[in-house]
């Protein structure tokens, strides 16, 4: 549980104790913020937070405690209550808060107001703390308008050499002008990471992303040769750099990278996985051969490993005896599991099934076992089209497990793409019931209420409650900056879905901007998003409605 929850409680907790002292501490300050604290609480949770600031504040006025007026400010910040947050940034200063934390808030809020002057002069001093840089870092990736106006702070802070000299932090800032599509502060970043750390292949690396991000493949591929040697005798570089090539859509090196140096079963995996992404089926097949050599004596893991390699090669035979060679531990379930899924592919619906059955009947499997099993055979239904079966697997799930949050969730999901609404916001809600907290569930029924529904207002609170609990996860953000375009609130979906995208390099994300730009009349920006995310998906539902409705 994230720590601004945390606090509530400590606070919650000490106030509700402070109510049942005598009557004649009801002058004490603690027990005044006590009803105002209370109702900001119950306004959070419920996703209110104009409600939730205005409560904070007034509990943090009455109590006189920095940890109020920290959480004051946290909450309005959030809420986007700039006044209020002023306010209790001024009682926290005047309570003795200092330090990192309260820099941070006030070069956030300065940033929001377009206070220039002071939000440099507040990452000044938050780069001049020991390990600042973290939070400005933060700040500038999260609190700021939009990426123009991050990138120029970042620019001021170059200029006056205040990122620490440590490599870390420079990769880190050099990653954030990628983010925020400022190719000339990048290039800077690494001409002074080149000069401040010759020889260091992290800087390649930066370099090399840099490149890619700038649609510079040959130049990217250009700078991974020259560490490409050193790969050979440094595991965390090895792994460093197939990631790279990864990226850059270069899966055969990806796995030549990999093959480099000892291989263990972690190894063996990463290259199987990118050799069946590559649909390379002939270099797949002969590391196939490779494992198989190795495979005499009965060890789980690469039994398994065997066995879903063999799977992919449409070897579901051979599959089928490295599933049932598996000797035990847990990779025996899982194994298990992935026999029933050959069994489908080989058109054996009915063993697959009974297979299935079988382990939803085992009193012996473990719990998550027994509920995947269930979990599987739903999918497995769906794949046959079989949409009565699908949800009596579901049914019966729920039955052995009452309200297992993940059959609930998997379940709304399957509403949602049969377009029956109501039913998925259902299971959503059954969730929350029991986990009254669960960021995955309020983020999807939000989203799913400000996609599917008019009840955008009801869609913004059970969104705003996720945003409390994980204001820098780029999903709620997408969600927020997507509710607040439903409700017409253009401009500022904008910024909040340009934040998003630039945390998360999404399809969804991606289409959720253009739709809006191409609403604003951006054209041309928003078929530049289009086309993204058409290369990172293209078969991705929000995209496909997006295009249809546009027109792009």
């Amino acid at each position: 549980m994230p720590l601004i929850r945390t606090r509530a409680a400590v606070l919650a907790a000490t106030l509700l104790a402070a109510a049942w002292l005598p009557p004649a501490s009801a002058s004490d300050p603690t027990v005044r913020a006590l009803e105002p604290l209370l109702a900001a609480e119950f306004a959070l949770q419920a996703g209110r937070l104009e409600e939730a600031a205005r409560g904070y504040l007034e509990a943090a006025e009455a109590g006189e405690d920095p940890l109020l007026s920290e959480r004051a400010t946290r909450i309005a910040l959030l809420a986007k209550d700039d006044d209020r947050a002023e306010r209790a940034l001024e009682l926290w200063r005047r309570q003795g808060g200092e330090g990192a934390e309260l820099l941070a808030a006030e070069a956030t809020l300065a940033m929001r107001r377009g206070q220039e002057r002071a939000a440099r002069r507040h990452l000044l001093g938050l780069m001049a703390t020991p390990d600042g840089w973290r939070q400005a870092l933060g700040v500038l990736g999260v609190g700021a308008r939009d990426p123009e106006q991050a990138a120029g702070l970042l620019g001021y802070l170059l200029d006056r050499d205040a990122i620490p000299p440590q490599l870390q932090a420079w990769l880190a800032f050099g990653g954030l002008a990628q983010r925020v599509d400022a190719p000339e502060l990048a290039e800077r970043i690494v001409g002074e990471v080149v000069e401040r750390f010759p020889g260091e292949p992290r800087v390649a690396l930066l370099r090399a992303s840099q490149l890619r991000e700038a649609g510079d493949k040959d130049g990217a591929l250009a700078a991974l040769a020259v560490i490409d040697a050193r790969a050979a005798h440094d595991a965390d570089l090895r792994l460093s750099l197939a990631s790279e090539y990864d990226a850059l859509g270069e899966l055969g090196r990806a796995e030549r990278t990999l093959a480099l140096g000892p291989q263990d079963d972690q190894t063996y995996a990463l290259r199987a996985s990118l050799l069946a992404r590559a649909d390379d089926k002939a270099a797949l097949e002969a590391l196939y051969r490779e494992l198989a050599r190795d495979a005499a004596r009965p060890d789980p893991q690469r039994r398994l490993l065997l066995g879903q390699v063999a799977e992919f090669l449409d070897l579901h035979e051979e599959a089928l005896e490295w599933y049932r060679g598996v000797p035990g531990g847990p990779q025996r379930w899982q194994a298990q599991l992935r026999e029933a899924n050959v069994l489908h592919e080989l058109d054996r619906s009915v063993d697959a099934y009974t297979a299935l059955s079988t382990i939803q009947d085992n009193a012996d499997a473990p719990e998550m076992v027994r509920r995947d099993a269930y979990l599987l055979e739903a999918t497995l239904r769906d794949k046959d089209s079989e949409p009565e079966a699908e949800m009596d697997a579901y049914a019966r799930a729920l039955a052995a497990f009452p309200d297992e949050p993940e059959v609930l969730y998997a379940r709304a999901l399957s509403w949602e793409r049969r377009d029956d609404i109501a039913r998925a916001e259902a299971d959503f809600r059954r969730i929350l019931v029991a986990e009254p907290d669960s960021v995955a569930a309020l983020n999807a029924l939000g989203y799913t209420l400000a996609d599917r529904t008019d009840r955008y207002q009801e869609a913004l609170e059970l969104i705003n409650r996720a945003r409390a609990a994980a204001p820098d996860n780029a999903a709620i953000i997408d969600s927020y900056g997507w509710v607040l375009f439903r409700l017409g609130r253009n401009k500022e979906a904008l910024v909040e879905l340009r934040r998003a995208y630039a945390l998360q390099k999404d399809a969804e994300i991606a289409a959720h901007v253009a739709e809006v730009l191409w609403e604003m009349g951006r054209r041309d920006e928003a078929r530049r998003y289009f086309e993204e995310a058409r290369g990172i998906d293209a078969d991705n539902r929000a995209l496909k409605r997006a295009l249809e409705k546009t027109g792009a």
